[in-house]
């Protein structure tokens, strides 16, 4: 009973000589306002709505501007030709990002001008900002929808949404969006059934001789498929592809 008494005493003894004190977490302290200007965001606020905004960069990217448009055009083109991985996608999407950069150049640089530059030299507030920057973009995106006569899209998301909308131009944000998207997969279809036609006339051509030939067991896009390549490289078919795809933006 004795050596237990001891063991136990020894047992606490040792425990309060070598334990440690554990480590509290620092404290964090974020400040939304700043002392002075509530219409100014503070720099933590601005981290952090920066950090949220690039993580939704390629939502906006696809929804907000011409891109959507010309990377679906770009893979029916691909289709049509039959090339399979050429070009490969990493080229096809830097060739519509930067395309894309080029067509909404204006836009931005009209956010740019208008509403970033007065923001960071104190002339508005964060909200008129954001304002300025959203009627740039928005009318890019009705311009579009009008100029391809799409309205009907704006229309029956309205309608569905139970909104009654008596202007086109107070559409609000929750159905311009989708709208635009919507018009731009509509507009990029259309062009992509006019590039379809004549490789698929190509390949009809090509069929029916090897079927005349009796080489029924030779697949046609084997014989095609260079044809294909040929012509469109004849008719200088890149350059029409990319002018028609910027001018349907531009209106010419």
């Amino acid at each position: 009973m004795k050596k237990i008494i001891i063991i136990i005493l020894l047992l606490s003894i040792s425990t309060f000589l070598f334990s440690q004190e554990i480590p509290q977490a620092p404290s964090l302290n974020i400040q939304i306002n700043s002392e002075g200007d509530i219409n100014t965001l503070s720099p933590t606020l601005t981290i952090f709505l920066i950090v949220t905004l690039l993580s939704l960069a390629p939502g906006f990217l696809m929804l907000f501007t011409s891109f959507t448009r010309i990377v679906v055009v770009l893979s029916f083109v691909r289709q049509a030709m039959g090339t399979r991985q050429a070009p490969p996608n990493q080229v096809m999407l830097a060739l519509a990002l930067f395309l894309t950069i080029m067509i909404m150049f204006p836009i931005f640089n009209n956010v740019y001008q208008n509403a970033i530059i007065p923001y960071n030299n104190g002339e508005i507030g964060y909200e008129e900002a954001i304002q300025i920057t959203w009627d740039q973009f928005k009318n890019f995106m009705i311009s579009e929808i009008v100029a391809h006569k799409n309205e009907d899209d704006i229309y029956m998301l309205s309608s569905a949404m139970n909104i009654e909308l008596n202007d086109i131009q107070q559409t609000p944000f929750q159905i311009l969006v989708p709208a635009f998207a919507i018009s731009e997969l509509e507009i990029a279809f259309k062009m992509s059934i006019l590039i379809y036609l004549p490789f698929i006339i190509i390949d009809m051509v090509v069929a029916s001789i090897l079927l005349s030939m009796g080489m029924i067991m030779i697949p046609p896009i084997l014989i095609s498929l260079p044809f294909k390549i040929m012509i469109f490289v004849m008719v200088n078919g890149w350059d029409l592809l990319i002018g028609g795809l910027v001018r349907s933006f531009t209106g010419g």
